[in-house]
């Protein structure tokens, strides 16, 4: 379908107009094609040869084959004082008021430039312990993440974008219960999404029905923030009890999610140089303390030859080209970009982080006759996500040799780690012998607003929400508009004749599939994907808490990174509704 979707739909013009349009000046823009032209110039300028790089980008850009992250849409370019990074996680919060202030002031500027924000407030000390220097007792990690959340709260109202933060607490913190809780009533920390940090051993003891020592500081999670002492022991609980409780919650109001944070970091491509406990708002991108990444994704549908069809069949070709200009796109951004922090500069200068992903990928299945809980399914999507990475690797070497390999590579212990040593010898080889520009390369997002975009392609690998609904989207003026919304596919399907009282079978939407058809699809992905995927597993209404657990649990068998459930009725807001069409995510905290 490549060139098909060169102009905007009527929904793609709404979110163009409300998000990314540069309306401010002398000569605001009048088409999406002078956004285009924009954004392709801005990052071309940093090249050698940007005459020649803002064409490549331009066509990259063209029929929404590649579609950047919300932030570099809105600011590449342009006059603004602001990020073309989505994500980032804060450094670590010391414990004390200076050190409390001090990431608050540095979470505001973050936030003010368009950022979004993960912290792990497992280095402040729990609720009702003295400290040792001033004799004050401790209001622990839950009622100063009131206070980011007001911060969060204020900036929105203050006209700029909206913020977004991810807080995360180690599952050995004495105040976990409290952390698991804190959304229950539905109301509170509402520019939040929360995570447990799962470890191992935790796991362990679930699985052998053991106690749980809660003890501050986690030895594990507070490693290299200095300061803090011995850890102190604590009481003793019974770990499925703690367990049952972080399921009952996310049950409840679809949070906390698990974040299994000992595979986090012995994935993590840099595992000989940093520690992870945070990742970006929605999960996709576990990050070490002033850790920054910015975002693309590879729309898939636009790669499906003669969809509907008995011929359909997938644009290998296309889709390699399109990745290799993706990868050095993504790669400009970081010099191009400005950063809120000078240590958020540095160190997406030494990493050089990138997150490529892919999005419409319920989409692209439906137009090759595919359901999206098949094992035709997931191997297309294998195919794609092997291809994806193996393209961006290879492509990642050549700008290696072009400019330079990233200031951290250690190429011995960097080719030791998990995900390098899956490689194909021939990237493996490519990697010893030129190094590698970026640390990291590959992050499979949400991607909602910018699929709205390109027509409203189904987000990131999330399955169909709904063939049609209506979806909140919000303007330049902060004020929400709900807009009408039709599945890109189910659109392309009625264009071309298709019958709405009987659509093809492969329409399922996310309502008619079981739980575990989320898990497996993110699992088929997973192993190549260096970074993570934010993916939401949908359950019925009438799920039960054991469900949850056992979700929970098997997504830690499989492998996964990280794991989100939804439920609905649940009280956590909905940003699209419709027949069949529970949404995850808040209107206030949707990634791009």
């Amino acid at each position: 379908m490549r060139g098909d979707q060169g102009e905007l739909t009527a929904v793609g013009r709404t979110i163009w107009q409300a998000k990314y349009r540069l309306d401010e000046g002398a000569a605001p823009e009048a088409t999406f094609e002078a956004t285009r032209r924009r954004v392709s110039r801005a990052i071309a300028q940093v090249e050698a040869d940007p005459e020649h790089w803002e064409a490549a980008f331009a066509d990259l850009l063209a029929d929404f084959r590649f579609l950047p992250g919300g932030r570099i849409w809105a600011g590449a370019g342009s006059d603004r004082d602001v990020t073309l990074f989505n994500c980032f996680v804060a450094g670590a919060i010391q414990d004390s008021m200076e050190g409390i202030l001090d990431a608050l002031r540095e979470t505001a500027l973050t936030l003010q430039q368009g950022g979004g924000v993960g912290l792990d407030f497992s280095t402040l000390r729990p609720a009702g312990q003295v400290a040792q220097r001033t004799g004050q007792v401790a209001s622990g990690p839950v009622s100063f993440m009131h206070v980011w959340d007001a911060l969060c709260r204020t900036i929105l109202s203050s006209g700029t974008r909206r913020g977004a933060m991810m807080g995360t607490l180690h599952c050995e913190h004495p105040d976990v219960e409290a952390f698991v809780d804190a959304k229950r009533d539905g109301t509170a920390l509402r520019n939040f999404n929360l995570s447990v940090l799962v470890s191992d051993a935790f796991m362990q003891a679930v699985a052998d029905d053991a106690e749980w020592v809660l003890r501050y500081p986690p030895g594990a999670a507070t490693a290299g923030t200095g300061g803090n002492g011995p850890a102190e022991s604590g009481r003793r609980v019974p770990a499925r009890a703690l367990w049952r409780r972080i399921a009952e919650a996310a049950h409840a109001g679809a949070e906390p999610g698990v974040l299994f944070v000992d595979t986090v970091n012995r994935e993590n491509n840099l595992w000989y140089c940093e520690t992870i406990r945070a990742t970006n708002p929605c999960g996709e991108i576990p990050l070490p303390p002033y850790g920054a990444c910015n975002l693309g994704s590879i729309n898939l549908p636009v790669f499906i030859k003669s969809p509907f069809s008995r011929s359909s069949s997938f644009d290998w070709p296309a889709l390699s080209a399109t990745v290799e200009t993706a990868v050095r796109f993504l790669d400009d951004v970081i010099d191009a970009s400005r950063f809120p922090l000078p240590a958020q500069a540095e160190r997406a200068r030494a990493t050089r982080r990138i997150g490529l992903g892919i999005t419409g990928l319920a989409d692209a299945l439906v137009m090759l006759g595919l359901h999206y809980d098949s094992e035709a399914a997931r191997d297309l999507a294998r195919r794609v996500m092997a291809a994806v990475r193996d393209t961006a690797y290879a492509a990642s070497v050549r700008l290696a040799r072009e400019k330079g390999p990233f200031p951290l590579l250690d190429r011995e212990r960097y080719l030791a780690g998990p995900f390098v040593r899956r490689l194909p010898e021939e990237l493996r080889g490519g990697i010893a012998a030129h190094g590698i520009r970026n640390s990291h390369l590959l992050a499979i997002a949400p991607a909602g607003t910018i699929s709205l975009l390109a027509g409203n392609v189904s987000s990131g690998i999330e399955p169909i929400y709904a063939l049609e609904a209506t979806r909140d989207v919000r303007g330049p003026d902060l004020g929400i508009r709900t807009i009408a919304v039709r599945d890109f596919a189910y659109e392309a399907w009625l264009a071309a004749g298709g019958d709405p009282a009987r659509p093809d079978p492969a329409f399922v939407t996310s309502a008619h599939l079981r739980p575990e058809a989320h898990l497996e699809m993110q699992a088929t992905l997973q192993p190549f994907v260096d970074n993570a995927i934010s993916k939401t597993v949908t359950l019925d209404a009438n799920a039960t808490v054991e469900d949850v657990e056992r979700i929970f649990t098997r997504a830690r068998e499989l492998g996964l990174k990280g794991c989100t459930v939804f439920r609905p009725g649940t009280e956590r807001g909905e940003v699209l509704r419709g027949r069949d069409a529970p949404h995850c995510c808040h209107v206030e905290r949707e990634a791009d």
